[in-house]
């Protein structure tokens, strides 16, 4: 079974509603990306932006969470996003997305090692 968080946040990802996405998180959520610091971000309209301009490239994404564990201070989870891209080519984004907080059933903090696989 999933932590709520995370069975969220891929159903509204495989919607491909980039609003319901977004309402995943917090208004003033921060995104930090630790092997790629400027692309770190905060709030939930960028998360809007991103996705949006992901759905465009990657039309068929579908999110799949391979595993996950949570403790009281963290959530863990282990992703991949596969489809064709706007050129037909496959993509595969794979890595750990860990949810640091959340407040009011929404994620404020996450650090993402998340990549493309070549």
């Amino acid at each position: 079974m999933l932590p709520v968080q995370v069975e969220r946040l891929r159903d509204a990802i495989n919607s491909h509603d980039a609003a319901r996405v977004a309402d995943c998180f917090t208004e003033h959520y921060q995104c930090e990306v630790p092997m790629q610091p400027s692309r770190g971000f905060t709030g939930r309209a960028r998360v809007q932006e991103h996705y949006q301009a992901l759905f465009a490239r990657i039309p068929d994404a579908r999110a799949t969470v391979l595993r996950s564990c949570q403790d009281e201070s963290a959530v863990w989870s282990e992703w991949e996003m596969s489809g064709t891209s706007d050129v037909g080519t496959p993509s595969v984004i794979a890595g750990v997305a860990i949810i640091l907080s959340v407040v009011d059933e929404r994620i404020q903090h996450t650090r993402f090692y998340l990549d493309a696989v070549s």
